[in-house]
């Protein structure tokens, strides 16, 4: 875990260097102020020695201020590659996200990621502070400080060695029964984050069906779960500030009892025995000590509950994408035919939950192919296979002959464009989601993908055009006006596949019949594949697939199934008798 986060540190490693010897050397001069206290106190002030004074006193200041001067450089240098790692790791994170197949993502929630990239990042930033600054300082502090004590006397520092079992063995206990319950608040944090997005989504469904108080409710009630939990953790945590405590102040009454005899039995004379500038720096000594420890376990304490955010960053960092290109892969596709050979598919990846079964398919390049079926046949996972989108199970898919397994990524997604079923625009200007096709695309190839998809005579209304603005989501048009700019945006690709997957469902009947009638006669060499619900929008199809069941249950023209498929049929009757009644 701690090598791949490591991974994301890069351009920072210098000002992480800086770190720690920026706080070693800030905690030597702060040890060293109490050693100058000692002397100054039993050789200046007890013997009114002025020049002494003024001399100890003098380099007291200097220690002092190249103490702060060090402090504040390592501050500055620990934000700077706190921040800096986390914003390395939020890149890192997106970027391999990036390369996930919908396998890949189908494992993690959209909520989830959202919050590993925020969340988990964030507290992921504060506890790398914590190990550049405190989790040096604590332990130099301590070490330095011990040394500094022994020095002065080794008999009463053994005083500080009787706390530190009781320290560590709390702290042990404290983390163990912490750590489970920070696990679980993030998975928690995850469920929170999917109800807002959902709720979000959703508002106008909400609103319509008067859910706003079901929907406050079940908000509030992980919210509350979240409070919880949080509860008992700090609960835990609350027993490592009173630990703390009885512990330096233990050592402080014992350092002063048995200090205070060994004073008066040596007469206060540094020479031969114990003195009071000695048990002052001692004194100091303690609160350094038992303050340096204190500073640890608040560093474990956070670590601890970090440790649950880093362990699922890795997660995402550490995923692998299913697919990926072969050495060599094939950057050309020479036409747009595809086959399917014996081709099984499962999103689970088990033999007998299959989505696909045995598909036998071949398709020309340049056809009108329509695919029909009810709702579940796998009509959306079979197109989703041609740009590998996923991978199949069995057999294989091939595009002009090819494997699609041997094309480079790019090349194939380039050369088939897909419109999905949920139509996404981002926001941004029409202009720029159009782009998306081809960010080089002059205007006038903007025009001519819209005119195509029977989109640019809305734009035209618009007051800027194809400057105007598209709102998150494409919130701002209708479902229709949506689908038409998707489908201009996948014409802008001049694809040798394209793919609508009920893409003009939104659409009404004549301005379906204008985008068929504009892709049949101004791109004739382009693979159009057809995903539809109404027989209207692919009767004049080359070909029709008709889908049961994962499995394909009639293939032939709209006449030739009207004669010998009968779901075919039966969708065809009943689609015209609604049709009939609506006349």
């Amino acid at each position: 875990m701690i090598t791949t986060l490591a991974k994301s540190i890069r351009e920072y490693k210098k000002h992480s260097i800086l770190t720690p010897v920026f706080v070693t050397i800030e905690v030597l001069l702060e040890v060293m102020i109490p050693f100058l206290i000692a002397y100054l106190i039993d050789f200046g002030i007890d013997s009114g020695n002025m020049t002494v004074i003024l001399r100890l006193g003098g380099l007291l200041l200097i220690a002092a201020f190249f103490s702060l001067i060090f402090g504040a450089l390592s501050g500055r240098s620990s934000a700077i590659s706190s921040a800096g790692f986390a914003k390395n790791l939020r890149e890192d994170m997106f970027y391999n996200i990036q390369t996930f197949s919908f396998s890949n993502i189908d494992k993690f929630s959209s909520s989830s990621l959202i919050t590993r990239l925020t969340t988990d990042v964030t507290n992921v930033q504060n506890s790398y502070q914590l190990i550049l600054r405190m989790a040096v300082r604590s332990p130099v502090m301590l070490v330095f400080a011990l040394v500094a004590a022994f020095t002065i006397n080794k008999s009463l520092s053994l005083i500080f060695l009787g706390a530190l079992p009781v320290l560590g063995i709390g702290l042990f206990f404290i983390i163990k029964y912490a750590h489970p319950i920070f696990r679980e608040v993030f998975k928690i944090y995850d469920k929170l984050n999917n109800v807002v997005q959902e709720n979000l989504r959703g508002i106008r469904v909400v609103k319509a069906f008067v859910r706003e108080d079901y929907e406050t409710e079940k908000f509030s009630s992980i919210s509350k779960e979240i409070y919880d939990k949080f509860s008992l953790a700090e609960k835990i945590l609350a027993f490592n500030m009173p630990l703390i405590q009885f512990c330096m102040y233990a050592s402080m009454i014992l350092l002063s009892w048995f200090g205070a005899r060994a004073i008066v039995a040596s007469g206060n004379n540094p020479a031969i025995g114990f003195s009071t500038g000695q048990l002052m720096s001692l004194m100091t000594y303690t609160m350094q000590i038992l303050m340096s420890l204190m500073m640890l376990s608040m560093v474990v304490v956070m670590v601890s509950i970090s440790r649950a955010s880093a362990e699922r960053i890795v997660e995402v960092l550490d995923e692998d994408t299913d697919l990926k290109n072969k050495e060599n892969p094939i950057k050309e596709i020479k036409d747009g035919s595809i086959e399917f050979e014996n081709v099984s598919f499962s999103y689970v990846g088990k033999s007998d939950k299959m989505a696909l079964k045995n598909i036998n398919l071949k398709i020309n390049s340049g056809e009108t192919v329509g695919i029909i079926g009810g709702t579940g046949s796998s009509k959306t996972t079979l197109v989703q296979l041609i740009p590998r989108l996923y991978d199949v199970t069995d057999g294989s898919v091939k595009i002009a002959g090819i494997d699609v397994k041997d094309y480079d990524l790019k090349t194939l997604r380039d050369q088939v464009s897909v419109v999905l079923q949920k139509n996404i625009l981002f926001s941004g200007t029409i202009k720029e989601n159009l782009r998306w096709g081809d960010q080089n695309a002059t205007d006038e190839d903007i025009k001519n993908a819209a005119m195509l998809s029977q989109a640019n005579d809305f734009i035209e209304t618009f007051s800027d055009k194809y400057d105007s603005h598209i709102e998150q989501g494409g919130s701002n048009v209708s479902g229709g006006q949506k689908q038409r700019l998707s489908i201009a945006r996948a014409l802008l690709k001049n694809p040798k596949i394209l793919i609508l997957d009920d893409s003009t469902s939104a659409v009404d009947t004549k301005t379906d019949s204008l985008i068929r009638n504009a892709l049949m006669n101004d791109i004739p060499h382009t693979t159009k594949i057809i995903i539809a619900q109404r027989i209207s929008s692919i009767k004049h199809a080359d070909k029709i697939i008709v889908m049961d069941e994962g499995s394909i249950n009639g293939l032939g023209t709209h006449d030739e199934l009207l004669k010998s498929n009968e779901i075919y049929k039966e969708v065809y009757e009943s689609q015209m008798k609604g049709e009939m009644i609506n006349v």
